[in-house]
């Protein structure tokens, strides 16, 4: 998968999350800081989207510990990975 097309499931995950919450949906581009920026998520939310992520691409970038990252396009490329 694209990171193009994992940074589109990673905004419609986002959105989900601001919506359940009663926020508006926001813009997400690879800039876009996952924890501390302008998107209405947190740690746990982040939690949800990397699981979600799992099952929608079949990858695990996880699987043999944490790989830091800090915006939505970093994130992006660790699931676009083969």
């Amino acid at each position: 998968m694209s990171e193009e097309a994992v940074l589109a499931r990673i905004e419609a995950a986002v959105g989900e999350i601001a919506e359940s919450k009663g926020a508006a949906q926001p813009k997400v581009s690879a800039s876009s800081r996952m924890l501390g920026g302008e998107l209405p998520i947190d740690s746990l939310d982040l939690a949800t989207i990397v699981l979600r992520l799992d099952t929608e691409t079949g990858q695990r970038p996880f699987e043999d510990g944490f790989i830091e990252f800090h915006t939505a396009g970093e994130l992006a490329k660790l699931y676009s990975q083969p």
